[in-house]
């Protein structure tokens, strides 16, 4: 399972085999210290300590080490919200929980989330088949916990449907993400205190939720 990369320094340096991940564990600390992704090949060979030329024997282009950080953040929020999964046992609490997740995961990782998410990467048709399956796979869990629910009739969706499943699930992304970058960009401070933004996301996933339940 990978992780968001964590740093490295030049007072670190990589060991024989480690070239590939000295590289995205400095890109992944430039990342997180500066907030933007339009570094150089070359700042992050000196953040490695390697050869300027020593990051094309694993990434052709800029853009290829992008994506490679990019698979690793969406692998570590599949796990994220997958280990969330684990402390519920029914559809209704399992998507509550993994919402809730997800928002924490994206604002503990504002500049990553925002490279997964934002103009960094090439459009859909651009993007590597490791990140289209890494994306699908952290999107997955979503799906899963809500064709769950509809199948055992705790969600007012058709299983057999899957036009309307997909609108459930898109729907329930679209709380969360939107949610996720008003915390990083600060915008629903304006609304509540900081230390009550948990707990605002865990109601607006429980409103969500409300919604998809049948009604008596």
């Amino acid at each position: 399972m990978s992780t968001p990369a964590t740093a490295a320094t030049p007072s670190t340096p990589y060991h024989h085999g480690d070239l590939r991940q000295a590289l995205l564990d400095s890109a992944g600390a430039i990342l997180r210290e500066t907030g933007r992704w339009d570094f150089s090949l070359r700042e992050v060979s000196r953040r490695a300590g390697v050869s300027h030329n020593e990051p094309y024997l694993h990434f052709a282009v800029k853009e290829a080490l992008l994506a490679a950080i990019a698979v690793a953040g969406y692998e570590a929020l599949h796990a994220h919200t997958t280990a969330a999964a684990t402390r519920a046992s029914d559809p209704v609490e399992i998507l509550k929980v993994i919402g809730q997740a997800y928002i924490a995961f994206g604002a503990s990782h504002p500049a990553l989330y925002r490279l997964m998410f934002g103009q960094g990467l090439p459009s859909v048709d651009g993007l590597s088949p490791a990140l289209m399956e890494a994306a699908g796979n952290a999107r997955g869990a979503l799906r899963t916990v809500i064709l769950a629910g509809a199948q055992t009739g705790a969600f007012s969706v058709d299983a057999d449907d899957e036009d309307a499943v997909t609108v459930s699930v898109v729907s329930a992304w679209s709380l969360v993400h939107g949610f996720t970058f008003l915390t990083i960009d600060r915008v629903v401070e304006r609304e509540v205190r900081p230390g009550l933004i948990a707990d605002l996301a865990a109601r607006l996933t429980e409103r969500f939720i409300a919604g998809l339940t049948p009604k008596v």
